[in-house]
């Protein structure tokens, strides 16, 4: 198991994505499948859903140390979390479709 951890950590650090069309709400929205924002967040995190937005969707997020801290499933174009429980640090989130394929994946940063 810590061999998972140290990988992980090695993944995070080099910026490795599942997919690279992850971007601010600035970026090309042609290219983009999720945007999410504001980065680094405070209170909420808003993940707006640019390919098939009305399909079913899972979000889930992962603290630094590869542990689950949050999922919620959603079929609409936009979703906001709630980061009140959410230590400060660094997190990944997944997009995942309902069998389970990563969509799309990316980090953001909880600075409170």
């Amino acid at each position: 198991m810590r061999i998972f951890y140290i990988l992980f950590s090695i993944i995070l650090l080099t910026g490795f994505q599942a997919k690279s069309q992850v971007g601010s709400p600035f970026s090309d929205p042609e290219t983009n499948i999720v945007k999410f924002y504001p980065n680094p967040a405070i209170s909420t995190i808003t993940f707006d859903i640019e390919k098939n937005p009305t399909q079913m969707h899972y979000i889930q997020i992962f603290n630094f140390l590869g542990k689950k801290v949050f999922e919620v499933a959603v079929n609409s174009p936009r979703t906001i979390v709630d980061l009140t429980n959410f230590v400060r640090g660094l997190y990944i989130f997944q997009l995942r479709e309902p069998n389970g394929q990563i969509t799309v994946s990316g980090k953001f940063q909880v600075a409170k």
